[in-house]
């Protein structure tokens, strides 16, 4: 069994900062790919930003020059800085990796969300 558990959402006002977190425990044979995404209401899930094992990133356009991801091999984790938020960024954000399980199976796993407000 495999989870996901992020963390660092909450309400922040339009310019500011905020960090997600997401950790990846249980049983895998390697990590792939990491990343966020999120959900706005009404709209359909997106790609906000992904980091493959060797560092390459990958940023949808709109985040560019504000958010950087990161992430720890040694301990599973990923990280979102995200800074000089708009009130376009409020979503739920969800953390995603692509592994490969103990039995050579490529998996994909959702954390459960953590929700940004933007708003003054």
């Amino acid at each position: 069994q495999v989870q996901l558990v992020e963390s660092g959402g909450g309400l922040v006002q339009p310019g500011g900062s905020l960090r997600l977190s997401c950790a990846a425990s249980g049983s895998f044979f390697r990590i792939n790919a990491m990343g966020w995404y999120r959900q706005a209401p009404g709209k359909e899930r997106e790609l906000v930003a992904n980091i493959a094992s060797g560092g390459r990133r990958n940023y949808t356009d709109s985040v560019k020059g504000r958010f950087t991801i990161s992430r720890d091999n040694a301990k599973n984790t990923v990280d979102l800085q995200m800074n000089s938020l708009k009130p376009e960024d409020t979503a739920v954000y969800y953390c995603n990796a692509e592994l490969m399980s103990t039995t050579y199976y490529a998996m994909n796993y959702w954390g459960k969300g953590t929700l940004v407000t933007v708003s003054s």
